[in-house]
């Protein structure tokens, strides 16, 4: 069964998906994963969607180490359910409703006021059949809901070859775990619409994102990235 690992409801038991429909990312990686997002800021006050979230153990730990709100973006409908009973058992232990659940495609969700954002921190684990085109076309829907300068996390198969990133994303850095690449991307580019002359200010009115992704480790192209 997974678990909470660390923050105010560390320990707590969370409930698993049964069934093969989900693929849950393993303690190794996910500590791994939240090692380097709070080393660098990305979860204190901040607001985090966790797309395909299966059982929600990822927007968990992210509602235990500090996030503002989390939302968990679930389409099978027992994943949705449990999702529903872990974020209300995060919710009880952090003593706040953190944690709320979308239960639906991914791809509608973020196009609803529910789920339109703009989140600071997306963490998204699609299934691995999801390439390609339809990846790249998913990838610009989460770039959309991002705010500026926000971050996202992709997990994919080690084996899988590199996302065709939207040209809003900056590839921060990749790390590999195991079978398990994360891929780290800043969201650089304006939002749609948006006079790209605005002077910087006008731009970026949030410093707290630019200032995480200031320290945010080995850029990609700069060779393989060092164990956490």
């Amino acid at each position: 069964m997974p678990r909470i690992i660390a923050g105010r409801a560390g320990s707590l038991q969370l409930e698993s998906v049964p069934g093969q429909a989900t693929r849950p990312t393993t303690d190794r990686t996910r500590e791994a994963l939240f090692s380097w997002l709070a080393s660098r800021g990305w979860l204190e006050g901040t607001a985090v969607v966790d797309l395909f979230a299966g059982s929600g153990a990822l927007g968990g730990e992210a509602a235990s180490r500090g996030a503002e709100r989390v939302l968990l973006v679930e389409r099978d409908r027992r994943a949705a359910a449990v999702c529903r009973r872990n974020a209300a058992a995060v919710n009880q232990r952090v003593g706040r409703n953190v944690v709320q659940v979308a239960a639906g495609a991914v791809d509608r969700v973020i196009t609803e006021p529910t789920g339109a954002g703009p989140w600071d921190l997306v963490l998204a684990d699609p299934p691995y059949p999801l390439d390609g085109p339809e990846l790249a076309e998913t990838l610009q829907r989460i770039s959309a809901v991002l705010a500026p300068d926000g971050l996202l996390v992709l997990e994919r198969s080690a084996r899988s070859a590199a996302p065709d990133w939207p040209a809003a994303f900056e590839l921060l850095e990749s790390r590999t775990y195991g079978e398990t690449i994360l891929y780290f991307c800043l969201r650089s580019g304006p939002d749609e619409g948006e006079d790209e002359g605005e002077d910087e200010g006008e731009q970026a009115p949030r410093d707290a994102p630019g200032e995480r992704a200031a320290g945010a480790g080995t850029s990609a192209g700069e060779g393989p990235a060092q164990p956490l």
